[in-house]
């Protein structure tokens, strides 16, 4: 059975940073695209960022912030968060799936999620 578990969330203050790990297990992800989504508390889950055939993609409010990677030897997808700020409070959220790349920002687009991690900026 496919999982994917984050870690790496907390409270932090504006300008800090945080990372962000994404572990799967159950089948193999290296073909698959992986990505970040948050959700915060009222809101719809957004688009955050995603890695697939090696290329990155982000939504605009944080790039140059942010940065995904995978490491498929250690079956892992980061989000290297920096400059944190208040309005990046959310739970995230790790997903994995045969995603074309029209539909990568799509979060139903994925077929697999983790139960997600809180990160709280403050200012």
């Amino acid at each position: 059975q496919a999982q994917l578990v984050e870690s790496g969330g907390g409270t932090v203050q504006a300008g800090d940073s945080l990372r962000l790990s994404c572990a799967t297990s159950g089948r193999t992800f290296s073909n698959h695209a992986m990505a970040w989504f948050r959700q915060a508390p009222g809101k719809e889950r957004q688009f955050v960022a995603a890695i697939r055939l090696g290329r990155t993609y982000y939504e605009d409010s944080v790039k140059g912030r942010f940065t995904i990677s995978r490491d498929n030897a250690k079956n892992t997808v980061y989000l290297q968060m920096n400059s944190l700020r208040p309005d990046d409070t959310a739970v995230y959220y790790c997903a994995a799936g045969s995603v074309i790349l029209s539909t990568i920002r799509d979060r139903n687009a994925y077929n697999y999620w983790g139960q997600g991690t809180q990160v709280t900026v403050s200012s």
